[in-house]
């Protein structure tokens, strides 16, 4: 029995590819985006004239400019004038209608692990997608397998890391074969660049921010804690602080505020038992902007001018006591 599937979809794939051909694989950059668009450029590099890697986004999280610098992904601004040069496009951990610069693309490869849209057929010569798959990278080192293309060094980290984000270390939605191409790639990966790459969670300038949240919590209830952490330059670190908090044994539940521009973004974890946080969220914000999630993940977006008058950092947290109070009132959902 192989080790991996055989794609079929991708079969006749390798085979179109010319020397005269000019590849751009575009992605929405994130560690799986990333690794899969260094592991496709490493299948194209042989092959074609030209392969290059362009993004739509702007990268500022510190995981993901260290995964950029430490196994050299290089990639190009996407812009207006981005397209002239190639004449071949690729879609990574993506598909056409997730951002509007991948509309107007007539893209000859679409791999992605996301939910198909209900409403709208994807059209490409060559599509892969695998909602039951944890990871876009994983579908990428499939193809290296079946495609006799051991990976390097480099390659196999990044692979390894965009696995391990995608699937938040295992612990969400993944698949066997998640499992068995994280191990298959370990053969190859550089356990120490993996593990200095993942820990590379904040910027040194976010330290003073984190000070302020770490000696400013409120109690909310026994085990759930709120703080604000001020103006903050990008909303980011209000999930490392959130994520941070949830390490504290005490703490079950966090709701961890800030400031960004002319928006309050409020960021809510917990452990999934004791409150459901998107639940929450929809309840204390829902009337003011933006706000919703999951049991255990949720945020909410408010303008500043909502507060009014009032203090932020008070104007939140009343929001958030008396919400609390009406659930353990009514006997639902409240701290254990």
């Amino acid at each position: 029995m192989a080790y991996f599937r055989r794609i079929n979809s991708l079969e006749d794939f390798p085979r179109m590819l010319a020397r005269d051909q000019r590849w751009l694989v575009l992605i929405n950059a994130d560690p799986d985006a990333m690794a899969s668009a260094l592991a496709l450029k490493r299948i194209l590099s042989r092959r074609v004239h030209a392969a290059e890697i362009a993004k739509v986004n702007v990268l500022s999280r510190p995981d993901n400019l260290a995964m950029a610098h430490y196994t050299h992904v290089r990639m190009l601004e996407f812009g207006a004038d981005t397209a002239k040069d190639f004449d071949y496009f690729a879609l990574l951990d993506s598909q056409p209608g997730h951002h509007p610069a991948f509309n107007a693309l007539p893209f000859t490869l679409i791999v992605d692990h996301h939910p198909l849209p209900e409403h709208h057929e994807i059209v490409a010569p060559f599509v892969e997608i695998r909602p039951e798959y944890g990871a876009t990278s994983t579908l990428l080192t499939e193809l290296l397998y079946n495609l006799k293309i051991r990976p390097g060094k480099l390659l196999a980290t990044a692979l390894q890391f965009g696995i391990k984000t995608d699937t938040g270390n295992f612990e969400r939605h993944c698949s066997d074969v998640d499992l068995r191409a994280f191990r298959y790639l370990a053969r190859f990966a550089d356990q120490h660049l993996l593990s200095r790459i993942a820990c590379s969670e904040f910027h040194e300038v976010w330290l003073k921010t984190f000070a302020r949240a770490c000696t400013g919590l409120y109690s909310l209830g026994v085990s759930g804690r709120y703080c604000y952490a001020g103006e903050v330059g990008n909303p980011d670190i209000l999930v490392n602080i959130a994520d941070f908090l949830m390490r504290v044994y005490e703490i079950r539940w966090v709701a961890v505020c800030g400031r960004h521009n002319d928006v309050l973004v409020i960021i809510f974890r917990g452990d999934g038992v004791s409150r459901n946080l998107g639940h929450l969220s929809r309840q204390v914000f829902g009337d003011l902007g933006s706000a919703g999630g999951h049991r255990a993940m949720a945020r909410a977006e408010i303008p500043v001018e909502a507060v009014k008058d009032e203090d932020i950092e008070l104007f939140i947290w009343k929001r958030l006591i008396r919400a609390r109070r009406r659930l353990e009132g009514k006997g639902t959902d409240a701290d254990c």
